[in-house]
């Protein structure tokens, strides 16, 4: 489990996180693509790309990507995908008005002042732009969320609690407090797929060592059965929220 860590341990576990969870959020970034009218020729920038897989995603859809993360791993990794520049969400190396779409999928969160962070989006963004953000739907709407409650009563720990970003409103109150505008938001399916128990362990618990797999592992198993599907596979049904905003 990663919600904690820094750019050093992001960099510690990107292999593991491109492996694991990578592709997971394609639906959310579909709808970011649709909502922003990404297209051939676009300027994107993702911010806080982290393995790379938007980005790849992006040039699909023909656009003109890059991205920035602040962890070194991470910025080698999506840098085989479009060029990556390593950065923090509130200070982009880029002129302002140089993008027509700035995005952030699972990525806001980590910014140590999310107005700042927006306000930078906006800076770097071209006159009728967009920003668009998809971040984590509240606990609730989250089968991973069961699983790591219930590590986080196994190790006698509290689970952390839903940020300002994840209930419904989140999203759309930080970007107006930033100066922006919504234009459009929603929410949508981001279920998880793990072959096997093994899969699963490793997903969940991204970052420990191996002791600590071992000892947490029958927890986790147990946890999941409710999702666990009749080959033995594991399907964990979570949500992503996502908001659209313009430049006032």
């Amino acid at each position: 489990m990663v919600d904690g860590a820094d750019a050093a341990g992001w960099s510690e576990v990107a292999a593991g996180w491109s492996t694991l969870w990578g592709s997971f959020a394609t639906p959310a970034q579909d709808e970011l693509i649709a909502a922003c009218g990404i297209g051939p020729g676009a300027r994107v920038l993702d911010v806080g790309c982290g393995s790379g897989e938007f980005l790849l995603r992006l040039r699909q859809a023909g656009a003109d990507p890059v991205g920035a993360d602040p962890a070194p791993a991470m910025v080698a990794a999506a840098s085989v995908h479009a060029p990556v520049v390593e950065a923090d969400a509130e200070s982009l190396p880029f002129e302002a008005g140089r993008f027509d779409v700035v995005t952030a999928v699972n990525a806001l969160q980590f910014a140590d002042d999310t107005s700042a962070a927006l306000r930078e989006f906006g800076r770097v963004l071209a006159p009728g732009g967009r920003i668009g953000i998809a971040n984590w739907a509240e606990a609730a709407r989250n089968d991973i969320d069961v699983i790591e409650r219930a590590v986080a009563q196994a190790l006698d720990e509290e689970q952390l609690a839903d940020g300002p970003l994840r209930p419904a409103g989140g999203l759309e109150e930080a970007m107006t407090d930033a100066g922006l505008e919504v234009v459009a938001s929603g929410i949508v399916a981001t279920p998880w797929h793990a072959r096997d128990d093994t899969t699963l362990v490793r997903g969940v618990l991204l970052g420990e060592d191996a002791a600590t797999l071992a000892e947490l592992h029958h927890v986790v198993v147990a946890a999941a059965a409710p999702f666990r599907t009749p080959d033995g596979a594991y399907v964990l049904r979570n949500n992503f929220r996502w908001a659209v905003a313009v430049t006032r």
